[in-house]
C-alpha cells in the first residue's frame, strides 16, 4: 500500500514573543500511523513594533482587537510568502496557523488567538487552517493543550513529553488516556526578569546561576492554589499578571535572586509530575530545553531519562504539531482530546479558508 503524503506550514507564535515560528514539514501516513520530516524552518524575530502591540494588546479595546486580526493575519500571509521565496517552495497543501493568543479564559467560555484566516489566504493564495481552539471552549474545554494528540501519535516512544516555552506543559499515557496540562508559567517569567538586566534571555541560565534561592519567595510561589487543582487546566497572560507578579513584586531582592528563586520553582512543580520510581524517557523541547542551567536542576531531581533532541525538534516542535493538527482537520479526524482539554467529546477543530475571488 503506497503512504499518503502531505506538503504542509505550520505557524506559531508563543507567549514568550521570541518570533514567528514557521516551519515546511511534509508527513506520510500508512492508516492510522504518522511520519514526519521537517524541511525547513525558521523563526520570524518580532519588530520592536509588533512585540510592544502584541504585549500590550491585552490591553485593547474590541475594536482595536478586531483590527489587529487582521493587519497580523496579513503580517502572517507577508512573513510565509517570504519563507517560500526564501526556500523555493513549489508544493504546499495548506497552511496551518495557530495564531497569537491574546486572552485565554476557558473557565469564562472565551479564547482569542488572533491573525485572520482569510487574509493569510488571500496573501497567499492558500487554503489555510486556523482557530483551533475556540471549537474546544465552545464543547466545554480548556481550548489547551493541543499538542498532546501530536505528541501520542508522532512521539509515543517517549514516556512524558515536556515543553518548556512561555509555559510548561506536559502529556502522558496514563490508564489507556492522554493526560496533558499547563504545568507553571517558565519563560514568560524568566525574559522578563532578564530584560531588566538588559538581556533578552537568560542564554544557558547563567543569571539565575548567580542567584541565590529566596526560600519564602519559593514558598509562597508553591503555594498558588494553581498547582493544586485538578487537571485539566491550562494557563495564559491572565495568570502571570494577576498571580505570579503581585508576589515577585513584594520581594525587594535582586533580579538574579528571582530568576534563581522561580527555576527553582519551575523545576519543583514539573518534579511533581513525574513519576520519579520509574527509570522513564522524558523528551523535552522548547526554548527552555536550551537553559542548561534548568536542565541540570531538573536532572537533579527526577530519576528520568532526559532526552534533548536535535535542534529543528526543539524549536519547531509545537509549529510542526499545529500543521500535524491542520492535517488531521484537513481529514475531518480528531485533533482535540477530551481527556486533555475536558470537553464534552473527542473533536476536529479548526476553521477553513480559501483564497476569496
Amino acid at each position: 500500500m503506497n503512504k499518503k503524503s502531505w506538503d504542509i506550514i505550520g505557524l506559531m507564535s508563543g507567549t514568550s514573543l521570541d518570533g514567528l515560528d514557521i516551519v515546511y514539514v511534509k508527513f506520510y501516513s500508512d492508516k492510522d500511523s504518522y511520519e514526519f520530516k521537517i524541511i525547513n524552518c525558521d523563526t520570524i524575530p518580532y519588530s520592536l513594533h509588533w512585540e510592544k502591540t502584541l504585549r500590550n494588546a491585552f490591553n485593547f479595546s474590541e475594536e482595536e482587537l478586531d483590527g489587529l486580526n487582521i493587519k497580523y493575519g496579513i503580517y502572517l500571509g507577508e512573513s510565509v510568502q517570504n519563507f517560500i521565496s526564501k526556500h523555493s517552495i513549489s508544493k504546499i497543501d495548506f497552511i496551518a496557523s495557530h495564531g497569537h493568543t491574546i486572552f485565554h479564559k476557558p473557565e469564562e467560555g472565551y479564547t482569542l488567538q488572533i491573525g485572520d484566516g482569510q487574509k493569510i489566504s488571500d496573501v497567499t493564495g492558500l487554503k489555510v487552517i486556523c482557530d483551533f481552539r475556540t471549537q474546544d471552549v465552545e464543547f466545554g474545554g480548556q481550548g489547551a493543550p493541543l499538542v498532546p494528540i501530536g505528541d501520542k501519535l508522532l512521539f509515543s516512544n517517549f514516556k512524558y513529553c515536556l515543553n518548556l516555552g512561555g509555559f510548561a506543559n506536559i502529556s502522558f499515557e496514563k490508564k489507556g488516556e492522554r493526560i496533558a496540562f499547563d504545568i507553571c508559567p517558565v519563560n514568560i517569567v524568566l525574559n522578563y526578569y532578564s530584560k531588566m538586566l538588559g538581556f533578552q534571555f537568560d542564554e544557558g541560565g547563567k543569571m539565575a546561576k548567580k542567584g541565590k534561592i529566596d526560600q519564602n519567595l519559593l514558598e509562597e510561589l508553591n503555594c498558588i492554589s494553581f498547582y493544586k487543582a485538578p487537571t485539566p487546566k491550562s494557563l495564559g497572560f491572565e495568570f502571570v499578571k494577576d498571580s505570579i507578579f503581585p508576589i515577585l513584586n513584594k520581594y525587594h531582592i535582586k533580579n538574579e535572586d528571582i530568576l534563581r528563586t522561580f527555576v527553582a520553582h519551575v523545576v519543583f512543580q514539573i518534579s511533581e509530575c513525574l513519576d520519579n520510581k520509574l527509570d522513564s524517557s522524558l523528551l523535552i523541547t522548547g526554548g527552555g530545553a536550551f537553559n542548561s542551567f534548568l536542565i541540570e536542576e531538573l536532572k537533579s531531581v527526577t530519576k528520568n531519562t532526559i532526552v534533548i533532541p536535535d535542534t529543528n525538534t526543539i524549536n519547531y516542535k509545537e509549529a510542526l504539531i499545529f500543521a500535524f493538527l491542520g492535517l488531521l482537520r484537513d481529514e475531518n479526524k480528531v485533533n482535540c482530546l477530551s481527556s486533555v482539554t475536558g470537553a464534552e467529546k473527542d473533536h476536529s477543530s479548526g476553521r477553513i479558508f480559501t483564497k476569496q475571488v
